[in-house]
């Protein structure tokens, strides 16, 4: 029976949208390892990250100790045309369950590109601009990070490249067009278009792809090209960073209704869901203020926590990127094509790797006819 008390949508006003990220890192006693140069496999300087990144997110990436980093307002001001996002109390669900949980979840589908990623979408292209570059590029596989870059980089008049899994270009061409609508150009990876792409392309015949060849072609693209800089949607602390905006609007809807939560569940690809939306309650947990359960949920195709190992790996297949200490199954693995697109990196956030290390979280990963099946 529904609880008249509290209503089918949590809404929070403008007002009490956060005005800054969470910084997670800045409450882990032990930090994340640091991204270490693939030459020298020395800890990577910022110098070395600008060549390839922007240099306030490179500043971002490495800030072990702020534990709020502030959101600029003309982000701010873009984030209002769809945040602060609903909390939605699953009523049906839970008939249909017929289980004594309240379950609600984290509506985040209620902007132009579809998906969480334009909340760091926007934040990256922002700081692209204000450093003065003609354009980015990046990688996607389901294409929801491609398509919300290439709304953020149309938002600010910025080139956008995104090399999209050559798998998810064929099996998704309307996500592919609606980049293209935005102003992107939208290449199928591995491609002829880079060294890595052709070198990938004589290794492997009629690769369908993966996360790790696209991430390979858009790093080349970016450092080849002047004025240009790589950006990545999920894995990167920066990401989690950005993407704390979720957790942070969670904690404060469920605070609203004096609503604590027991279990929290999140899907697991790079990290950037997951990390976003745990961040403000692990958290807590660091800083013994409250306890909770927390579950990642991956798919068994390509199931990093749960059956790849915890050591320094590239983050991408041609080993042009800096290796990052996490949980990975190998920058050289190439999952089968399954629908989870946006699901099929080889590795882990460096933070939720370390964090379920620790033993902080959980962690499960679960075939996609399974999850159509309970559907």
């Amino acid at each position: 029976m529904k609880n008249e008390k509290i209503p089918y949508k949590i809404y929070l006003s403008e007002n009490e949208m956060p005005k800054a990220w969470y910084n997670l890192r800045a409450d882990m006693k032990d930090k994340p390892a640091p991204l270490l140069n693939p030459g020298t496999h020395e800890p990577m300087t910022a110098e070395e990250l600008e060549g390839v990144f922007c240099s306030e997110l490179v500043k971002q990436e490495l800030d072990n100790d702020t534990p709020y980093i502030e959101i600029p307002e003309a982000i701010r001001e873009f984030y209002k045309m769809y945040r602060p996002s609903p909390l939605v109390r699953a009523y049906c669900l839970e008939e249909k369950l017929q289980t004594p949980a309240k379950i609600y979840y984290k509506f985040e589908g209620n902007n132009t590109s579809g998906s969480h990623k334009l909340n760091s979408a926007i934040a990256q292209a922002y700081y692209a601009k204000q450093q003065g570059l003609k354009g980015v590029t990046t990688e996607t596989g389901a294409g929801q990070w491609g398509t919300a870059l290439s709304m953020a980089c149309s938002y600010f008049d910025l080139d956008c490249k995104v090399y999209m899994v050559k798998c998810s270009y064929e099996q998704k061409p309307f996500r592919r067009e609606v980049m293209r609508t935005y102003g992107a150009s939208v290449t199928p990876s591995p491609s002829m278009e880079t060294e890595v792409g052709k070198k990938i392309l004589a290794e492997h015949p009629g690769t369908t792809g993966s996360l790790g060849c696209a991430i390979s072609e858009a790093v080349e693209k970016a450092v080849t090209n002047e004025g240009y800089r790589y950006v990545l949607g999920s894995v990167l602390n920066q990401v989690l960073l950005h993407q704390s905006i979720i957790g942070l609007e969670t904690k404060a809807a469920l605070d609203k209704y004096g609503i604590k939560p027991d279990i929290i569940v999140g899907s697991a690809g790079g990290g950037s869901n997951l990390g976003g939306l745990i961040a403000p309650f692990m958290g807590q947990k660091l800083r013994n203020e409250a306890d909770y359960r927390i579950i990642a949920v991956e798919p068994a195709s390509c199931p990093s926590f749960t059956r790849g190992v915890y050591a320094y790996d590239f983050c991408d297949t041609g080993m042009v990127c800096p290796l990052a200490k996490m949980y990975t199954l190998g920058s050289d693995f190439i999952p089968s094509a399954n629908h989870a697109g946006g699901l099929r990196y080889h590795g882990m956030s460096s933070i939720l790797s370390k964090l379920y290390d620790d033993g902080f979280m959980e962690a499960t990963s679960v075939k996609q006819t399974e999850v159509f099946d309970a559907a």
